[in-house]
């Protein structure tokens, strides 16, 4: 059986820097799963996505890398870490904070290669529950927010975020909407749209617009299209 990819979390608020570790990643078996501009960022993100690794900037708005590394170290599941900046002068911090390597801008793929190649073995990590995880951590101004997903109302793409709507709030996650799919309990959520997921409970109805075309009418008023490869899902609420 093929080894699965090594997983990987990216903090950077350059959004170049992100994409030329992304390029050269996915030629190291690994796959990029989450994306920071920034520590509080990294750090949600890892609660929820349990990375193998994460490779962290030094400098970024906000909480920087060292204390990012600091917090995944308390993880119940902690990733490694390895740094990528354009400073040189943060190298025995790293490695105070347990960093696997140290790595300065511009990277190139034999350096990151021989990087990922001093990586500890990797251990089984636990996989997202088939139900969905019980809560989510968001950002919120300067902290982090334990939101319970039973909570969670709908979720809405927004570029590079999503958009996780709560008991009348609105965070914002950089996540994609697959990752959200997988953390939500499907038997509380359904997919309505690549963009859209909501909670089962506040589907009101459904309206047959014609032409194949539906629409979901959620408790309050609102309603939302429902995209073809979602309908049969969604028709299955009238079962």
């Amino acid at each position: 059986m093929a080894e699965r990819l090594l997983r990987v979390l990216i903090a950077d608020d350059e959004p170049p820097a992100r994409a030329l570790l992304r390029h050269l990643l996915g030629g190291l078996h690994a796959e990029v799963v989450g994306e920071a501009a920034d520590g509080v960022e990294a750090v949600a993100l890892a609660r929820s996505l349990q990375p193998d690794l994460a490779i962290l900037d030094i400098a970024m708005p906000g909480a920087g890398g060292m204390d990012a590394a600091r917090q995944l170290a308390a993880l119940a599941f902690p990733p490694a870490i390895i740094f990528c900046t354009a400073y040189d002068g943060f190298a025995v911090a790293a490695f105070d904070v347990a960093a696997v390597d140290y790595l300065l801008k511009p990277v190139e793929e034999e350096r990151l290669a021989r990087a990922l190649a001093r990586l500890p073995p990797r251990q089984a990590a636990p996989s997202p529950a088939p139900q969905g995880a019980a809560y989510l951590w968001v950002p919120y101004r300067s902290d982090l927010r334990r939101v319970d997903t039973a909570a969670v109302e709908r979720v809405e793409a927004e570029r590079d975020y999503v958009r996780v709507h709560v008991e009348g709030r609105v965070h914002l996650l950089r996540a994609t909407m697959d990752q959200m799919e997988r953390r939500l309990d499907p038997a509380r959520f359904l997919r309505l749209h690549r963009s859209t997921i909501v909670r089962r409970d506040l589907v009101a109805g459904l309206r047959h617009e014609g032409s194949g075309v539906w629409s979901a009418l959620l408790i309050g008023g609102s309603e939302i299209r429902i995209g073809r490869t979602y309908l049969q899902a969604a028709r299955s609420l009238a079962d």
